[in-house]
């Protein structure tokens, strides 16, 4: 596979950016990431949902006293604006021109879980979202102060129900152990302590205030240190903590190049993480510019994001439709905004599954053959019956290929966008699907270079970047 190529997966969702990338080189293609443009205006679909505490209130008293019928019509509205919001971000990810901004939003979104399912409120769950994504390169302490203090995450884990003399530990433990310093880098008393100080923090417009009936303002001991700490304090205390650079350069790692990064690359990155006091653009332009001058493919399985819109970009597939891309995502066991628990999802392994590969395979014979991939028809993908009901509507399919070429060159093109490494034996098996008297100008020469790619999309070799 071409260094553009593999890059371009690993810094957005496909291979749309090679070209880009080989232009202007790494650095540069970092630089305009980050500096990138996003949109802030608030989706139409959000315009009439509550915003303010007054305005929650509100909504919840009149529901009270509406019948079942009425209260079901609520909740499917909110069910529809749950999708929409689904939807609204995979737009973004797709369509955005330098997408490592939204890879970014997604691995925070992954690494201070929040879901909806949990949450219920969409405008608290879009704020988490937006909040990532305003802070996607920026400070990693500033942000887990954020993040602490907003109205999704206090819902999610329980804090509006740490108060004074009943304490609930949930957001001080997880703070600890999955954002921050990690399992075996504090005590029992260090969260129990830190749980104190953010008791009675809780809902409010823009984020969480404390409530002075609920609130500790005794002295408590964190990490060795006494005082009336709040919730800025804790983060503050931790990020002086000598383990703290190392989970989250751990997990970057395991979100762009490695699903098992070395010890020593954790600890390199993570020191100079330290070195730029926490800051996110350089301890990026230092894995990446550094990881980039090496031989590192094929070292981390595709996600489902990254598996289909390489291929829908590779089909060149312009009609379909984001709920497609948000039922797939959700069979595959990436439901946006909805982890199965606050670890998130594992990523790795649990990426290729039997099942999942089957599901894979599947999908790429249904968009192969353009064929519509539809909720309906991933629904009837299960166990029991892995092969889906085939809808009636097609579409043209083409892949990119030199129609000046021979049956190798375009193997060798395609294995160079596609695979990080082709063995003798699969350069066979393309051979004989692709034979020597192909001829590249032939009418239906499309259909045998998708025949080949299809082929290619079921290679473990292809599962792989």
């Amino acid at each position: 596979m071409k260094k553009s190529n593999l890059w371009s997966l690993r810094l957005g969702f496909s291979g749309k950016q090679a070209a880009k990338i080989e232009k202007i080189g790494l650095e540069k293609f970092l630089k305009k990431s980050y500096d990138s443009k996003f949109d802030n205006q608030l989706p139409a679909f959000l315009q009439d949902s509550p915003k303010t505490i007054a305005e929650y209130k509100e909504l919840r008293q009149s529901v009270k006293n509406l019948d079942p019928e009425e209260k079901n019509k609520i909740q499917k509205k909110e069910n529809e604006t749950t999708a929409e919001l689904k939807k609204w971000w995979v737009a973004k990810m797709q369509s955005d021109e330098f997408p490592l901004r939204e890879k970014m939003v997604c691995f925070w979104h992954n690494h201070f879980v929040s879901t909806s399912q949990k949450v219920k409120i969409n405008y608290w769950i879009y704020q988490h979202n937006m909040i990532l994504r305003e802070n996607a390169f920026g400070n990693f302490k500033e942000l887990t102060k954020q993040m602490v203090k907003s109205n999704a995450m206090i819902k999610y884990l329980d804090n509006v129900d740490n108060k004074k003399g009943k304490i609930n530990e949930n957001l001080s433990r997880e703070l600890l152990e999955l954002f921050t310093i990690g399992i075996g880098n504090y005590t029992e008393e260090d969260i129990k302590n830190g749980a104190k100080a953010l008791a009675g923090l809780n809902y409010g417009d823009d984020g969480g205030i404390y409530k002075k009936n609920s609130e500790d303002n005794s002295n408590k001991t964190y990490f060795g240190r006494t005082g009336n700490w709040k919730a800025d304090d804790l983060v503050d205390i931790i990020f002086e903590q000598k383990s703290i650079p190392y989970l989250i350069t751990r997990k970057i790692l395991k979100w762009f190049l490695y699903d098992n990064p070395s010890e020593e690359s954790v600890k390199h990155y993570g020191d100079y993480f330290r070195k730029v006091n926490f800051e996110m653009k350089p301890l990026l332009t230092k894995i990446f510019t550094e990881e980039y001058a090496k031989d590192v493919s094929g070292n981390k399985i595709k996600d489902p994001l990254v598996y289909i819109f390489q291929i829908i970009d590779e089909l060149q597939l312009k009609d379909y439709h984001e709920a497609m891309i948000v039922a797939f995502l959700k069979q595959q066991g990436m439901d946006l905004y909805n982890q199965v628990n606050v670890k998130g999802w594992d990523g790795g392994n649990s990426w290729l599954t039997s099942q999942v590969y089957l599901q894979r395979n599947n999908t790429s014979d249904l968009l192969c053959s353009g064929r519509k991939l539809s909720k309906k028809v991933l629904n009837s993908m299960t166990n029991e019956n892995p092969k889906p009901k085939m809808e009636l509507e097609k579409r043209e399919v083409k892949v990119e290929f030199d129609a000046n070429g021979n049956n190798k060159t375009i193997i060798a093109e395609l294995s160079n966008r596609l695979l990080f490494n082709v063995n003798e034996s699969m350069q066979k098996d393309m051979e004989n699907l692709l034979k020597y008297d192909f001829d590249p100008k032939n009418p239906n020469a499309n259909y045998a270079v998708v025949r080949l790619f299809n082929f290619i999309t079921k290679l473990p070799e292809y599962q792989l970047i």
